[in-house]
């Protein structure tokens, strides 16, 4: 049978006011209606050089109760947490799934606080962190990449792609690896938030072209590839026979706009946690590029409500499947 019971600040100043009247701890116990267990507890361990001292003894207990609360919550929860750090998934998705899921209510703030605790004892968790890539935007200038024979601007966009009312509505960009040598190509849905990479060895047209239509080519097939929007470079001069291969519409940045694909901007610094600026992607094969893939599709997105890429494309894909 458990006898101790948590003291109350006023019993603590009674406590001491009685001990001043050389009461046992007996009478005591008995005065304030608890077990004389809870008084012989209490003056252990709250009794300091100068004797015991209510006000400094509710310190000691408030500071117990916290430290407790926060063992509590790191040794079953933190593990968890750690799980999450360590696919890549940010404090903010953390916290926003964990409480969709209704498994946990911890701050962002908290896990980042974690997080840095952890380095500063040597851990690695910090690494997981992404550093965002900052842009600058250029207002004129000319571009000197040239024109694109029969580029269609992205003002002709239908409405449905402008307002992300649908799937299959994808932005198309390249990151580049050490010296220009070797690209990636970078493909995102503006509604889905999918993010589809693959290597090429070449930034040239046809390479990027193949790798374009080896990427969609599925999700042509599932009627989920409408519009293709990318920027001016020279790598998407095969326009035509991509939109051709994909049955879809394809269409233009204006140059010096990255804000028009600010999704696929924001895509490809995510990506870049795993590809580092100036790194070389010699000897990054397509498991890596799958890879990628698989830990950015099935981290879950704030736009998305707290669901993952994978999630939404499957909903998607169940609602084609009902309309056919």
């Amino acid at each position: 049978m458990r006898h101790y019971t948590q003291l109350t600040r006023e019993q603590r100043y009674q406590i001491s006011a009685l001990l001043d009247n050389n009461l046992t701890q007996t009478e005591i116990a008995k005065t304030l209606g608890v077990h004389k267990s809870t008084i012989s507890r209490e003056l252990k361990r709250n009794t300091g050089k100068r004797g015991y001292r209510p006000k400094q003894a509710q310190l000691l207990s408030d500071e117990r109760v916290k430290q407790r609360s926060k063992n509590r919550f790191i040794e079953p929860i933190w593990g968890v947490v750690d799980l999450f750090i360590k696919i890549d998934w940010s404090p903010v998705q953390i916290s926003k799934r964990l409480a969709k899921l209704g498994i946990l209510k911890v701050s962002h703030e908290r896990i980042y606080q974690h997080i840095y605790a952890n380095k500063a004892q040597g851990g690695l968790l910090y690494k997981h962190l992404r550093c965002q890539k900052k842009y600058k935007r250029r207002f004129g200038g000319k571009d000197s990449r040239g024109q694109i024979p029969n580029r269609v601007s992205i003002d002709l966009r239908p409405e449905t792609a402008n307002n992300k009312e649908r799937a299959g509505d994808w932005e198309l960009d390249t990151v580049i690896g050490k010296h220009h040598k070797q690209a990636a190509v970078t493909i995102v849905d503006r509604k889905m938030k999918v993010t589809l990479t693959k290597k090429v060895e070449h930034k040239d047209a046809e390479s990027v072209k193949n790798a374009i239509i080896e990427l969609l080519a599925p999700f042509a097939a599932a009627g989920l590839v409408h519009t293709l929007t990318a920027d001016n470079g020279k790598e998407f001069a095969e326009h035509e026979a991509i939109a051709k291969a994909l049955s879809c519409d394809f269409y233009f940045a204006d140059p010096f706009a990255s804000w028009q694909r600010g999704l696929n901007e924001n895509t490809n610094g995510l990506i870049r946690q795993y590809c580092p600026k100036g790194s070389c992607f010699k000897h990054l094969d397509d498991e890596h590029f799958e890879f990628i893939m698989h830990r950015l599709n099935n981290r879950p997105r704030e736009s998305l409500g707290m669901k993952t890429p994978n999630e939404v494309l499957f909903e998607e894909l169940q609602a084609v499947a009902l309309a056919s």
